[in-house]
């Protein structure tokens, strides 16, 4: 008889506990934000094997749709001019993540066929042009390419960065914030 008794409450706990999470529903819709991820991302790796005389870049990577710095080792060519540290910094941010990045969460959702050059001469000066229009990229490789420029020799050392496409349209300067690396789906240009 004891027996059947505690066979019959440790069912009864155990179809509890099975019968649901805690979290009771709502009538309301409740943007909680993204799911929770198991990754990490407070492990920043190095680079595995730095190549020989580069530049330690940092550049901003996708982690829990979130930006994190990661700091790379540029194997091109110096930046002496803003189009150029613009250009170093692109070609890291198109780089897919390493092994060790990857382990941590990391990832990148800058298109890999992305390239930058210089202003126009009409542009304000400062201005970087990319050759996919920046309301044609991903909304997330967007916020990796604005908070990477942002405050390097890329954007003349400012906060905000003046994009513009291939085509004739006028630049538009974007703000990399700590609201925009915790939320980078929020980036608005001006």
């Amino acid at each position: 008889m004891r027996r059947t008794a505690r066979t019959a409450a440790l069912t009864a706990v155990l179809c509890a506990l099975a019968a649901g999470c805690g979290i009771r529903g709502t009538a309301v819709p409740v943007d909680a934000g993204s799911a929770p991820s198991r990754a990490s991302c407070l492990t920043r790796p190095g680079p595995a094997t730095p190549p020989p005389n580069g530049p330690a870049l940092t550049v901003q990577l996708l982690c829990a749709s979130q930006l994190t710095p990661v700091v790379r080792q540029h194997a091109g060519p110096g930046a002496e001019r803003p189009v150029d540290m613009a250009r170093a910094l692109l070609d890291e941010l198109r780089r897919q993540p390493s092994s060790a990045e990857e382990a941590t969460g990391l990832s990148t959702d800058v298109p890999q066929r992305l390239t930058v050059s210089g202003p126009r001469r009409d542009d304000p000066a400062g201005t970087l042009r990319l050759s996919t229009p920046p309301d044609e990229l991903p909304q997330l490789g967007l916020a990796q390419i604005v908070c990477t420029f942002a405050g390097t020799a890329a954007a003349e050392n400012r906060r905000s960065v003046l994009l513009g496409g291939p085509g004739g349209e006028a630049p538009r300067s974007y703000v990399c914030t700590d609201d925009i690396r915790a939320h980078p789906e929020n980036l608005q240009g001006d």
